[in-house]
């Protein structure tokens, strides 16, 4: 049985290679910002200038105001400046397949580890190309930001610890996240019987006291339910709620196992 950790320890960090990796990926573009910048106030002056000399203020400031606008839309027409800067500042991934690929691994994986699985299903509903995806989740995987084994690894640690899920419901849950068979067998093989039933035991003496009351049969279904729920072997799950029964005084020689 490996050293208990908690989930936090595993994931935090878990985006740091790609800081060297993928840095640039995870910044928002720069936009020069002589590109979108107003036009001179020496031409805007001198317009007013001339309206007020002519007796048209109106004219020449409605002149100026003319003259930004169509500036502002040249500039924006040339190099996508507005439109860009506005992506830089709502920190929106590039345009490249690539460049957008490699931004949306590293925000989802940002204090959570994901499964290769879990990144290829977030890339193909943003509609990254599938050769792109690819290129990106190979790269990851290369400079460690993605390993199945590792994230299959903390995950049983965690969720048997924190949750007391057993060996088959930790394996139920790895499978929806796309974890490879042969990696899921290596990580669940941490738990061995007797830790299993151990947790068992520990979750029944902590359920225990809020069946008192219950007729017995009651008392012995929604126990191993719960056991149940959490994964364990039926025959295990029996055993260790009628122990625990017959501990608080229960006679359970003839306790029958319908209804589980």
């Amino acid at each position: 049985m490996t050293r208990r950790t908690d989930w936090a320890e595993y994931t935090s960090g878990s985006a740091g290679p790609g800081d060297d990796a993928y840095g640039a990926a995870a910044a928002p573009y720069e936009t020069d910002p002589s590109a979108v910048g107003p036009p001179e106030d020496g031409a805007a002056r001198h317009g007013d200038g001339g309206a007020r000399h002519g007796g048209g203020r109106g004219r020449g400031a409605g002149g100026g105001r003319g003259r930004r606008r169509r500036d502002r839309a040249e500039a924006s027409a040339e190099d996508g400046g507005a439109t860009s800067s506005s992506r830089a500042e709502k920190g929106e991934p590039p345009r490249d397949p690539v460049e957008q690929a490699r931004a949306i691994c590293l925000r989802l994986l940002t204090g959570t580890p994901r499964t290769r699985r879990q990144l290829a299903d977030a890339l193909r509903k943003r509609e990254i190309p599938d050769e792109a995806a690819e290129e990106v989740l190979s790269r990851f995987e290369d400079v460690g930001l993605i390993n199945d084994g590792a994230f299959a690894q903390a995950w049983v640690e965690s969720r048997h610890h924190g949750r007391g899920l057993a060996r088959r419901a930790l394996a139920r849950e790895l499978r929806t996240k796309g974890v490879d068979a042969t990696v899921i067998d290596t990580a669940v093989s941490q738990l061995d019987t007797e830790q299993e039933e151990e947790t068992a035991r520990d979750l029944v003496a902590r359920k225990l006291r809020a069946t008192r009351g219950l007729d017995r049969d009651k008392r012995l279904r929604r126990l191993a339910g719960m056991l149940a729920r959490k994964g364990y072997p039926e025959g295990m799950a029996l055993r260790v709620v009628r122990q625990a029964l017959e501990e608080e005084g229960e006679d359970t020689e003839h306790l029958g196992d319908e209804g589980f």
